[in-house]
Parts: C-alpha cells; sequence; structure tokens
C-alpha cells in the first residue's frame, strides 16, 4: 500500500544559513534510463482498440505505459526487441479529441514523456510517391494523415469540394516530436492549392499552435484541391512526422470571453476560421483550471484540438465599448477576470476598479501564452489622477505581462491594454485577472539531466534521493511536504524546508518485496504551525522540443510526475553515522560501506546527492571491485551553515540494462562553529639557526576531550622537533620550535597552518587555519678587520714670541 515515512525533523538551530543545495546528480552516466525516439501510428481514434509502437532504446523490459489524463486505457505491453514496444490501447469513444501525454515504463525505468493524438477522424497513412503535384495521393474528406516529411521531401493531397463547403486543414508537427538536440524536428509548413496550382491558402506558424499551421478556405466551385505539406526550410527527417487533419470540421480560433467560474454555463462567442461568428454554450468543470481546453461540435464533425480558456473563481466583466479613455473606463469589480477583444489597430481597453490604500493588487494578462491569442498585450496602470504606476509587456520569460503594485491612496484605479504593435482584430482576445495575491509555495523537481524532466525510479531494496524546489510568494518561512500516489511499497522520507531556503532533499525507499510496478504522484506544500493555510503543490515542466541555443519550441506542463519500482539493487549500502560535528574551518571523512550480494563484486562509485551550504564533499571515490568501504573527505569553509543537515550519496552501479543507481538512507551531519582561532605573527630566522613561533590562541567555546595543535605547512628546509603540541582550556598561545637548515630556501613563506585535532572517543574533531609567515634570511656578513689608525700629526709650533723694542725703535714706529 502507500504509505509516507514520518519526516524527521532536524534541531532547532539545524538550518539556520543559507541552504543552498549544490545538486550534484550523476549526469548522463549515472542511470541510463529508457528513451521512446517515436510514436507509430503517432495517433489513435477514439473509440477503437489500436496498437502504437513505442520506437526508442533500452525498451526491452518495458511493463506499463502510464497515462496523465484519464481516457486511455491500456489493454497490453507487449516488448518486441530492445528498440520496439508494442502498446494495445483504446481511447473512450467519449474522450475529447487532442493530445494525450503518455509514458513507457520499464522494469530499469521510465521513458520520457511523449504526446499521441486522439481524433474523431479515421486515419489514413501516408503513401508515397505523393512528391509530385500532378500525381498527389488521394483522401477522402474528413481524414486525419499519419505522414512524414524526408529531406527536402513534399507531400501532395487531394479532396474534392462542393462550392461553398469550407475546408480546414491542421497540422501536428512540432506538438508530437520530441527532440532535445535540435535534430529531426519537423517545422511544418501547409498551403491549399487550386487545380491551377495557385495557393489559395497557406500557412507556416499560427497563433493557435505556435510552429505548426492552420489553414481555412471555402471553395467558390465544386472541383480539387490539393494540400501541400513540406518543412518550412525543406529540412526534414525520417522522424519528421506529423498528423494532418483535413476536413470541414469546425475550427473556432478564438472563445470570447475566455473563460468564466467552475460549475457554470459559459455563454461563448466562437469566432471561427473563416472568419464567422456562432453562439456556443459551454458548461464548466467544478474545478479550476489554469488552462481548460474546449471543443466543438456539429454536424461537419468535430475540431481536432481543443481551444483554452480559463477557469477560476473570479468574477467575470466584458469589455464595454466606447473604453478606449482610461478617464472614462467603465467601473468593474475587483477582484475580476476582464475579457475582451482588441477588435482593430490603433484600439485601446480601459478597465476601472476601485482600489483601497495600502493594498497589494497582482494584475495579469492571458492573451498569447494560454489563450493562444494573436494579442502581445502591453498592460499600464494608472492611479486616480490617471498618472501611470507601473507597465508591463513581457514577463518572467512569457510574452504575456504581468505586474503588481501598491495602491497608494484610495480611489479608482485603472488597467488599460493594448497590442505593443497597434494591431488588432476580431481573434486578439485577452483576460485581464486583477487580484489581491495570497502566500502561497508552488513545487518542482529539480532535473535530473539537464533538460529532462525528473522521473524517479526506485529499485527494490534500495532507495534513490530527489531535490524539491519550492517558488515562494510571500512566505518564508518553514516547509512541510506530504506525497500522494506512492507506487506500492514505496516510501518518502521527508525533511522540514527551512525557512527562506528554496530546496529541499527527499529519500524515497522501496520494500525488499516490492513488486514491479509505477504510479503518477504529486507532492503538497504547508506552511508552519503559524501559517497552516499556506499550500501549495507539484507541477512539472517537460522539456519536448529545443531549437537552436536550447531555446524551447515546444513544452509541456502536468500536475503529477512519474515514479516507478525497478530492479532490485544488487547491494545494500549506507553511511556510517558520525558521532562528532565538522567545524568550521574543519575537516572530515564519512564512511561508506557496502554489502554485496552474491555475483555481484562491480565496482560502485559514489556522489553526494546536494551539498549543504559551505560543505564541499569529494566526488570522485568509488568503492573498489572487492572491497567493502571508502572514506569520503569533505570540507566546511568558514561560512558553513550551522546546524544538523541531511546528508544523501548517491551510488552508481552497472546492470544488464544500463547504468542505474541507488541511494543511501539519510544520516544528519552536525555543523558547529570553529572552536579554535589563531593570530598569527610574523616571525624570521637565517639559515642554520633555530627559532620559536609563538601563536597567540583564543578558546572559542567549551570542547569534549583533549585538544591539540600541530604546525603544518612548514617550508622545506625547516624542521621542528616539537610540531605538535597539547592545547588546554587555559592555554592563551602555543610555541612550536623551528630549526632552519643552512640549505633552505631564503625568502618570505606563508604557509603555515594550525591543524587542530580534538579527540571525542574513537573520532576526531579537525580544525585547520592557516596565514602563517615565516621568512627566511641569509645572516649577514661576518665583520672585517678595522683598519689601523693613521700615526698623528706633529702638533704646530706655537708662533715665537716678538722681540721687545729699544725706545729710539718704538719713537721711530710713532713717527
Amino acid at each position: 500500500m502507500m504509505k509516507q515515512q514520518t519526516a524527521l525533523r532536524p534541531h532547532a538551530a539545524a538550518w539556520v544559513g543559507a541552504f543552498l543545495i549544490g545538486t550534484m546528480l550523476i549526469q548522463n552516466a549515472s542511470a541510463t534510463l529508457p528513451a521512446v525516439t517515436s510514436l507509430e501510428p503517432r495517433g489513435v481514434v477514439r473509440g477503437e482498440e489500436s496498437v502504437v509502437t513505442f520506437k526508442g532504446t533500452r525498451l526491452s523490459d518495458a511493463s506499463e505505459v502510464l497515462c496523465d489524463l484519464p481516457g486511455i486505457e491500456i489493454l497490453e505491453v507487449k516488448a518486441v526487441s530492445n528498440s520496439a514496444t508494442e502498446v494495445k490501447l483504446r481511447a473512450a469513444a467519449d474522450l475529447t479529441p487532442g493530445l494525450y501525454p503518455i509514458r513507457l515504463v520499464t522494469k530499469s525505468g521510465i521513458a520520457n514523456l511523449r504526446l499521441l493524438g486522439v481524433g474523431a477522424m479515421p486515419v489514413v497513412a501516408e503513401v508515397e510517391p505523393n512528391n509530385d503535384f500532378a500525381a498527389p495521393q488521394v483522401i477522402e474528406l474528413n481524414s486525419t494523415i499519419d505522414g512524414v516529411v524526408k529531406r527536402e521531401d513534399i507531400d501532395h493531397y487531394q479532396v474534392e469540394l462542393k462550392a461553398g463547403q469550407t475546408l480546414n486543414v491542421e497540422i501536428e508537427g512540432i506538438r508530437i516530436a520530441n527532440s532535445l538536440r535540435n535534430q529531426n524536428i519537423l517545422d511544418p509548413y501547409i498551403a491549399i492549392l487550386d487545380e491551377g496550382r495557385f495557393e489559395v491558402a497557406s500557412s507556416d506558424d499560427s497563433s493557435l499552435f505556435q510552429q505548426d499551421g492552420l489553414c481555412s478556405f471555402t471553395a467558390p466551385a465544386d472541383g480539387k484541391y490539393s494540400i501541400l505539406v513540406r518543412d518550412s526550410s525543406f529540412l526534414g527527417s525520417d522522424l519528421g512526422g506529423y498528423r494532418l487533419h483535413v476536413g470541414t470540421y469546425p475550427r473556432p480560433v478564438a472563445v470570447i470571453p475566455a473563460g468564466g467560474p467552475p460549475s457554470t454555463v459559459l455563454d461563448a462567442k466562437l469566432i471561427l476560421s473563416d472568419g464567422s461568428e456562432r453562439s456556443a454554450k459551454i458548461p464548466l468543470p467544478s474545478e479550476n483550471y489554469p488552462q481548460w481546453g474546449v471543443t466543438t461540435e456539429d454536424e461537419n464533425g468535430v475540431t481536432p484540438s481543443p481551444n483554452w480558456i480559463r477557469v477560476n473563481e473570479l468574477p467575470v466583466a466584458m469589455e464595454q465599448e466606447p473604453n478606449d479613455d482610461r478617464r472614462s473606463a467603465p467601473v468593474v469589480p475587483v477582484p475580476g477576470a476582464y475579457c475582451g477583444v482588441i477588435e482593430k489597430p490603433e484600439d485601446y481597453d480601459c478597465f476601472t476598479f476601485e482600489a483601497k490604500k495600502g493594498t497589494k493588487y497582482r494584475v495579469e494578462v492571458f492573451a498569447r501564452d494560454v489563450l493562444r491569442s494573436p494579442l502581445d498585450a502591453v498592460l499600464n496602470v494608472f492611479d486616480p489622477k490617471h498618472a501611470t504606476i507601473t507597465s508591463s509587456d513581457d514577463s518572467r520569460g512569457k510574452i504575456d505581462p504581468f505586474l503588481e503594485f501598491d495602491a497608494k491612496v484610495d480611489g479608482k484605479h485603472t488597467v488599460r491594454v493594448y497590442d505593443h504593435l497597434r494591431g488588432g482584430g476580431p481573434t486578439y482576445t485577452y483576460r485581464i485577472e486583477v487580484s489581491t495575491p495570497t502566500p502561497a509555495v508552488n513545487l518542482s523537481l529539480k532535473e535530473l539531466r539537464r533538460d529532462e524532466a525528473h522521473v524517479v525510479a526506485v529499485p527494490i531494496g534500495g532507495s534513490v534521493g530527489m531535490v524539491v524546489s519550492a517558488a515562494r510568494d510571500r512566505y518564508n518561512g518553514e516547509v512541510n511536504l506530504s506525497f500522494e500516489g506512492l507506487p506500492k511499497g514505496v516510501t518518502a522520507t521527508t525533511f522540514p524546508m527551512p525557512a527562506g531556503r528554496p530546496e529541499v532533499p527527499v529519500l524515497l525507499t522501496a520494500a525488499p518485496d516490492a513488486t514491479h510496478n509505477a504510479s503518477l504522484y504529486t507532492i503538497f506544500a504547508k506552511g508552519d504551525d503559524k501559517n497552516p493555510l499556506v499550500g501549495g503543490k507539484l507541477s512539472q515542466h517537460h522539456k519536448l522540443v529545443l531549437g537552436q541555443n536550447r531555446r524551447e519550441m515546444w513544452g509541456y506542463d502536468t500536475e503529477r510526475a512519474a515514479m516507478a519500482v525497478t530492479d532490485e539493487v544488487p547491494f545494500t549500502i549506507e553511511v556510517v553515522q558520525p558521532k562528532t560535528p565538522i567545524v568550521r574551518s574543519g575537516s572530515k571523512n564519512l564512511k561508506v560501506r557496502i554489502n554485496k550480494k552474491e555475483g555481484f563484486d562491480d565496482a560502485v562509485s559514489i556522489r553526494t546527492l546536494y551539498n549543504p551550504p559551505g560543505i564541499s564533499i569529494n566526488n570522485s571515490r568509488s568503492i573498489a571491485k572487492g572491497k567493502t568501504e571508502v572514506d569520503i573527505p569533505i570540507t566546511a569553509n568558514t561560512g558553513a551553515g550551522i546546524g544538523t543537515w541531511p546528508i544523501i550519496f548517491v551510488a552508481s552501479y552497472n546492470t544488464k540494462t544500463g547504468p542505474a543507481q541507488t541511494a543511501t538512507p539519510p544520516i544528519m551531519l552536525e555543523v558547529e562553529n570553529s572552536i579554535f582561532k589563531y593570530t598569527f605573527p610574523k616571525s624570521a630566522g637565517e639559515l642554520g639557526t633555530e627559532v620559536s613561533v609563538t601563536i597567540p590562541i583564543e578558546i572559542l567555546r567549551e570542547y569534549p576531550g583533549e585538544a591539540e595543535v600541530e604546525l603544518v605547512g612548514i617550508p622545506a628546509g625547516v624542521t621542528s622537533p616539537a610540531a605538535t603540541q597539547p592545547v588546554t582550556p587555559e592555554s592563551e598561545s602555543v610555541t612550536f620550535p623551528l630549526v632552519i637548515d643552512a640549505k633552505a630556501k631564503v625568502g618570505t613563506h606563508r604557509t603555515l597552518n594550525c591543524i587542530a585535532r580534538v579527540k571525542v572517543g574513537d573520532e576526531t574533531i579537525v580544525q585547520t587555519n592557516g596565514s602563517g609567515e615565516l621568512r627566511i634570511d641569509k645572516p649577514l656578513p661576518s665583520k672585517v678587520d678595522a683598519p689601523k689608525p693613521a700615526a698623528p700629526k706633529p702638533a704646530a709650533k706655537a708662533p715665537a714670541k716678538p722681540k721687545p723694542l729699544s725706545r729710539l725703535e718704538q719713537l721711530r714706529q710713532k713717527k
């Protein structure tokens, strides 16, 4: 039976910090899933039994088929070879024509989603040669042709029309393709030709079908007319298949208004492909639908594919002309849905509603993306004084506008919509939804492989992991997950998604006695105890056709994802729960143990499902043949998220159908703050000397056990007789003696690190810090003998005293 395992809740402080899950799921080499490249035929007739051949790779163990939507009954699945499986099925007689998602399941995995056409008209296979206009393939009106356009191929089909008959031609090319490598893509071009070979109608792209075409023609006289099909660039391939719907069936191209409340009857106007109009009463479903298909049926047939509208609780207000002027626009309710048509070039449509000061309003236009309208909408919002508050053109990667604004004052606010190129016409429909947004969480699954929607293959007796992503809208608290629709024998181990974080891992486990089976499941999100009304659910986007530069040309959304119980895993594997935490700037080895079953001894590679914030994990390790365990090194940087984090490893191994994978049960890794802080001094010493390096140390918090610090990163030629020193809670510094060899390299070495080890039982907490500097100098040269002092110069003689003058000599000098 389906059940969900009780969630594992980490400590209260466990999710503090950034939860940046770096998904490292094994890529293309990890798990080779089955692949379906084509369906033959590409569609079936409702009410009939049909056999569809699924062609692709790794299909030899095909076991069942999953259908996302009701109405298709699978009668038999028969694997013909590794590249083909025949599926007998029956589409319900009242099934709405269109494209239906379908997935082939094998005992080793789930293939990619494909779209199967379901129609009301008989299917006619293309018969070559039909390349020549003069020798077309003659078909009956109201037929669906299943054909292929090869390189430079042109297909011709001929029908007879009576005067006044309207011929509608609609093609499914891109819409039934699957190409993620810009290969084997048919971008179809279709045309209707008269007997003179003149094109009376043609279509490459269309608003309603995007890159698939639609054309209509009303015959002026009885005669034979031809339909031409080719690639728009005259390319093509053996996989360039198409379904061509040729007939007089009704073909609406627009529904007005474009939606209504559930469980009501929509009084609508249909705009047909030939420009005519008709009224219709459309019963709406009892539930809300973001995109709901409307089909039209009359005495001439039923549309091969639906028109699209929206169904939700918003009251609908139709536009009332004249409404071009924002100063005199009609008043409509809020919240509400405002529907209308940009009827002619240079047309503007305006709606006014009473807004309340301080209230946030969401305004979203639905036109080209959902309704498939030709309108390229531009949106403006004006305040009560008719000044612009905000505007939007394309938004969120879509061509339809979206915006939110806060009303600054009470009063009448106005929204205006028009076409970006100022175009207009009777099919330029739109639906504007104005609401007050509420908190919500929308879930999705991270891709297993690039551009491929994630499917889950859970081996019997084993587990697999996946990462659930959340798009938060006005809610930043904890998110709790619950599953519905798991395969029999599968349980889910969930973890609370921490406040503010966008992702969380989930472990799926199949019981040892589980059997092969598959199902479509969904995931629900719920807020914390303070926000019990906050919720959301899973949606999954499937990229079906990618063009140049990986630009998505066609995709499909489902509300459920696929999961299968697959072949038994040939071993059990676990991660040993560590008894001690990892600290910031620290390192640790996680031990992974395997118990291989008899007959299996291959190597098993080990990778992590995701990394907690600031934690690096070595993903290059494997358990070799003949071995039973391996140590996986992990490190924590200085900003690692403090708390308790689930750790799950993915093990990849080989099977007879290709690589497969399983996952370990989770362990809870505790991340704590650093224990020690060092202040590294600048140290220096000369060649051939001994020095001591004293490093001040700060004990940041209490720690269990005994601690020691080792000095590492010592330059070559330098040794320490005591590189490891004990540390106590009272230590304020640690000193390391260094011996510098005479041949050590001279210079500044910034390589000193301290590794602290705290022994706790049989485990060790390791912390590594380093920025120490040691400068090694050459010794100063020895002193040279001082020169002898110069002999002192003899002292200068004092001048002789003058001879005393006689009295006569004195008188002569006076004279």
